[in-house]
């Protein structure tokens, strides 16, 4: 047998003893705590077992998790290691280290054998979002969202717990939030999301008893996002643009109308790049980390085929006549990892598209509004300063919705499995062939 589960001699002031593990595979062996503590009355040492009930009412321990969810976890402890056990016996593969082996499966921040006392709410939260990212093979943005949660959280009370989070403490939380980090409805919505994920994973694993975040829901006004593209006159533009120099004054106007004067600080080498990686996200509906994980293997004649960095979808993309064209031109330029297209890092291609987008002349004003609790707040920005790398793909959505092809074909490029999210742009191209309708009217 490869675990084995005793009481610690040593009681709490509680009176109750750390349940402790023993983990035996091809000789080596490692002693742990599993984090569960219960009163030794309530321990039955044969199944190696919490009891449920003890005189007839049911066992929780002084943590107030009950003697079921004690024992669930004790037998994912066990299942795991049997089954590590057996694998390796099969396989006739070295077991390598079982401490390592614990923290990664289990949460442990340490396997110190005199380590008695459960995780704080921190250490529960870093034993969620491991085994979630493991779950959900979380993307590295994820992982930075929960750490930005994790911040926030801090930032909010050294000394939380799970009983902070009862109805009062989640609403001091939004007002943290929105007073303290002044956030937007919107934001503080993703974040209460984020939150809730986590609270009821705690529950179900029996760390959380407090459960008022089931039935929280405040109201946080928000409104959809705008979506920012371009037409394709003005994708036109873009891809036939004759960009100017390093260095050169040029003249423009801002959202107001007012002219001034910009120098130009990118090369027109990398203004190039930059427009040419934009422009064919705007013609196959790549995302940006697709685009830069784009190889020669991906490229077949008349499509391209990728399996997506995002969800794993594998997509087959035809080409039309700019998409081939900016392969052809770099079909001769080696790049590195058999890149096909100059990829820059996304921090810096962001930067740049909006000095690409500048230099165009892209001024028109773009009312950007939201909500800070009840306060609506209108924004207006010139339209360069919007643009981003996503901008290519919902340039390429609206587009050809624009031109008339059927949003069950549109999806089958962009990967799309959910009509909902294509709603916003379908309702973009139906409000364009109004207003081009009413030309007629002229």
């Amino acid at each position: 047998m490869a675990v084995k589960f005793y009481l610690d001699k040593r009681l709490s002031k509680q009176g109750e003893a750390p349940i402790r593990c023993s983990i035996t595979i091809q000789g080596q062996r490692c002693l742990t705590t599993t984090g569960h503590s219960i009163a030794p009355k309530c321990w039955d040492n044969d199944s190696q077992k919490v009891q449920l009930t003890y005189s007839g009412k049911p066992v929780v321990n002084a943590k107030g998790v009950k003697a079921k969810v004690i024992n669930a976890y004790l037998k994912r402890i066990d299942s795991y290691f049997s089954d590590l056990e057996n694998e390796l016996l099969n396989t006739g593969k070295a077991v390598g280290d079982i401490k390592n082996i614990f923290r990664t499966e289990f949460g442990r921040t340490s396997l110190d054998a005199t380590q008695e006392e459960p995780q704080d709410f921190f250490g529960y939260f870093d034993e969620f979002t491991r085994e979630m990212g493991k779950q959900n093979d979380w993307t590295p943005s994820t992982h930075e969202k929960f750490h930005a949660l994790r911040n926030h959280i801090s930032d909010y009370s050294k000394d939380v717990s799970f009983d902070s989070f009862n109805e009062k403490g989640l609403t001091d939380f939004v007002e943290f939030l929105r007073n303290k980090l002044d956030m937007k409805n919107s934001t503080i919505g993703k974040q209460l999301g984020f939150l809730k994920w986590f609270l009821k994973w705690a529950n179900v694993k029996g760390y959380n008893q407090e459960t008022a975040f089931k039935a929280f829901s405040p109201k946080l006004k928000a409104t959809e996002k705008k979506i920012v593209f371009f037409d394709w006159e003005e994708l036109m533009n873009i891809y036939t643009y004759d960009f100017p120099e390093a260095g050169e004054t040029i003249k423009l106007k801002d959202v107001g109308g007012k002219e001034y004067e910009k120098r130009v600080g990118l090369a027109k080498t990398t203004l190039e790049h930059v427009r040419d990686v934009f422009c064919f996200c705007c013609f196959t509906s790549l995302r940006y980390s697709d685009v830069a994980n784009l190889k020669r293997s991906n490229v077949f004649p008349g499509f391209i085929q990728i399996t997506t960095v995002k969800t794993a979808d594998t997509l087959k993309i035809e080409l039309n006549k700019y998409s081939a064209a900016i392969l052809e031109k770099y079909k001769d330029t080696i790049f590195p990892h058999d890149k096909v297209l100059p990829v820059m890092s996304n921090q810096r291609m962001n930067e740049y598209l909006k000095e690409m987008a500048e230099i165009i002349g892209f001024n028109e004003p773009v009312t950007v509004t939201y909500y800070k609790g009840n306060q609506r707040i209108d924004q207006v920005y010139p339209k360069w300063s919007q643009i981003g790398t996503h901008t290519g793909r919902r340039t390429f959505i609206c587009n050809a919705l624009m031109l008339g092809i059927a949003p069950q074909i549109v999806m089958k490029w962009t990967g799309h499995s959910d009509y909902k999210a294509m709603k916003p742009y379908i309702d973009i191209a139906d409000k364009a062939k109004a207003d081009a309708m009413k030309l007629f009217d002229k």
